[in-house]
């Protein structure tokens, strides 16, 4: 293979149904990099991977791609050569805020459409930070508008706190994606009844 133009024009046979074979990306301890988003690799991705042996195949599609001279299983599972140490710290952002608080009103519980609220309204002093903003629906966030919660009659579920995130991993494996592989659940632990 010469280069890697060449690689993805051999090994691009039928572009519409190998894009729906996407690999599994566990760490070198065999868990999965992230679990929402869900840690995934293209199938060219996957397979560049294996060519540059920084992956070991774990598990593989029924299906093939194939270059002039060589056939390959489409890889399903990869783990990684080398371990990549998690992030102790998690980043402040409008995602992470979401999944802290398990994409729901903090207000009312409702789900669907979110914005962020600042719970010590910005007006009224109040800082951008872990400690001060939870998830809103608009209704709700349009009730409290700049008023403290005593006065818009407003209550929080739970206190808004800074995340850990390991804590934010495991609150991440609560909502896997619309597809999961037969040969992703073994590495996902998704509420996985356990054989006796």
């Amino acid at each position: 293979m010469d280069g890697d133009g060449s690689f993805r024009t051999n090994f691009v046979r039928e572009p519409a149904r190998l894009s729906q074979h996407p690999a599994l990306v566990l760490n070198a301890d065999y868990r999965p990099l992230s679990y929402y988003p869900l840690s995934l690799w293209s199938w060219q991705e996957a397979i560049k991977a294996v060519f540059l042996d920084r992956v070991d195949i774990v598990a593989q599609y029924d299906d093939y791609v194939h270059s002039p001279t060589t056939q390959i299983r489409i890889p399903s599972v990869v783990v990684l050569r080398d371990y990549i140490k998690p992030q102790k710290r998690v980043a402040f952002t409008r995602f992470n805020l979401f999944l802290r608080d398990e994409f729901s009103c903090q207000y009312c519980g409702a789900r669907g459409e979110l914005t962020f609220d600042h719970v010590v309204p910005r007006a009224k002093g109040g800082v951008t930070s872990w400690e001060n903003v939870v998830a809103a629906c608009s209704k709700c966030n349009l009730k409290k508008g700049a008023r403290s919660l005593r006065r818009s009659g407003l209550s929080l579920r739970k206190p808004p706190r800074q995340p850990g995130a390991e804590e934010l991993r495991n609150r991440g494996r609560k909502f896997p994606p619309g597809h999961l592989h037969d040969s992703w659940i073994d590495f996902l632990y998704w509420d996985a009844e356990l054989e006796a």
